[in-house]
């Protein structure tokens, strides 16, 4: 199978783009039919190189690619006998983007996943009614659950309500496991995080019964201020 529709370098950042994690070069050949797992670590390397992706070691201990959200709508293309990517005119990114949130959120899974000594995944669940979840971070016995939330500052009440949607989303879901699953809620800002952990605060008193951690993950600052810009387009 053979690279047909886009280059390999636009065919990676879609791909990151779309999936919510991080990937290695090996998977990111496999996933994009590219025989020769040096070409795309090189365009890897490449796009890295010129502010598009961060490469880190994840969960597994193998190097990953992960968006960095402010390069993600810019066009660009191979040059397939130096790997030379050609920048065009940035498009402009939509005021109701979310994908420095998600750019973010797979960074603050992999960074839970390297505190857990785990590999967590974004996995659709299916439970035993036959309704299917979506979990931000799963690992391969369903031993831990995550959902993650990049917001910067403190939530504003709706905010909340997701939040609290999310935890009794895990709660489900652990109900209909064999055996109950570690359930955590990711962070990735102290203040967002307070509301959830206040000890008066009946949202904290909520998770704490029902056996749902918070855990608050370090981002680089550049991905903060992506975040915190995001968050100003979205709401201007």
């Amino acid at each position: 199978m053979t690279a047909t529709s886009g280059t390999i370098a636009e065919r990676i950042l879609e791909t990151l783009r779309t999936s919510r994690r991080p990937w290695d070069d090996d998977e990111l050949a496999q996933r994009l039919g590219v025989a020769q797992r040096q070409t795309v670590n090189q365009i890897c390397r490449r796009l890295a190189a010129d502010g598009y992706l961060q490469r880190y070691v994840g969960g597994t201990g193998k190097l990953v690619n992960a968006l960095i959200a402010r390069q993600a709508d810019a066009q660009v293309v191979d040059e397939p006998a130096s790997t030379k990517l050609v920048v065009d005119e940035p498009i402009e990114v939509p005021p109701g983007s979310s994908a420095e949130q998600r750019t973010a959120e797979a960074l603050m899974i992999a960074h839970l996943a390297n505190r857990l000594g785990v590999e967590l995944q974004p996995r659709r669940i299916v439970t035993p009614t036959g309704a299917r979840v979506e979990v931000d971070g799963v690992d391969a016995a369903q031993t831990v659950l995550v959902e993650a939330w990049a917001h910067q500052g403190p939530p504003k009440s709706a905010q909340r309500h997701k939040v609290l949607a999310d935890a009794f989303k895990l709660s489900w879901i652990a109900s209909t496991l064999p055996a109950r699953p570690r359930l955590i809620l990711c962070f990735s800002d102290d203040a967002a995080a307070k509301p959830f952990q206040a000890g008066r605060s009946w949202a904290a008193a909520a998770l704490r019964d029902q056996r749902i951690e918070v855990f608050v993950a370090e981002l680089p600052e550049q991905v903060r201020a992506e975040i915190l810009a995001a968050q100003r387009r979205q709401y201007r």
